[in-house]
């Protein structure tokens, strides 16, 4: 008898297996990115009184979640998306002073004060679709190789088939005049002959 060895999953695949694998469409990941920091920065400006350590730690698995979660068409908008969510998000916790002017103000220099959260999410992002961007190429490979290694796929064969058919039923040109002494009306008929 023979025994099959089987191959134990770690428990942590299995836990990642459970959880959600939607796919989103670009915009679809961008406008998920921007509303969850803007809720995340409400809720650490409520519980955390603004703080920007809690921000930038929570910004980061948000990057890597749209990046995974983004469908592999859209696969570059992940990188793009992730930073203006950022800006997005960090308005409620700028703390920027009365009017329009001072909003603004607080807004660029939340922004350039965490500058280091927002290239390393957005570091994150590009790094996790770009694996990904990788490993479906390689997929893509791995298929092509395969129907060329199993003789022409069936797509290919269709128009060479139908191509010979369609020579196959050429009508035969008859001779012009007619073979010697048939004057005609019993002509055989020739097959074209090839160059």
């Amino acid at each position: 008898m023979y025994r099959v060895r089987m191959r134990s999953v770690p428990p942590v695949v299995l836990a990642l297996r459970r959880f959600p694998n939607p796919r989103l469409t670009g915009i679809g990941a961008g406008l998920f990115a921007a509303l969850t920091m803007f809720v995340l920065a409400c809720v650490d400006r409520l519980l955390f009184d603004s703080s920007e350590l809690v921000y930038g730690l929570l910004f980061l698995p948000v990057s890597a979640l749209t990046a995974l979660w983004v469908r592999p068409a859209d696969l570059v908008t992940a990188p793009i998306s992730v930073p203006i969510a950022f800006a997005v998000g960090v308005f409620p916790i700028s703390g920027g002073s009365e009017g329009l002017g001072g909003q603004i103000m607080g807004l660029v220099t939340a922004l350039a004060v965490h500058a280091g959260w927002l290239y390393g999410g957005t570091l994150i992002a590009g790094l996790i679709a770009s694996v990904r961007k990788v490993r479906q190429m390689r997929a893509r490979r791995r298929y092509v190789l395969a129907q060329g290694r199993g003789g022409a796929p069936a797509s290919a064969r269709a128009p060479r088939a139908a191509a010979s058919a369609a020579a196959a039923a050429k009508p035969v040109r008859a001779g012009a005049g007619g073979a010697a002494g048939t004057g005609g009306a019993g002509a055989v008929a020739r097959r074209p002959q090839r160059p």
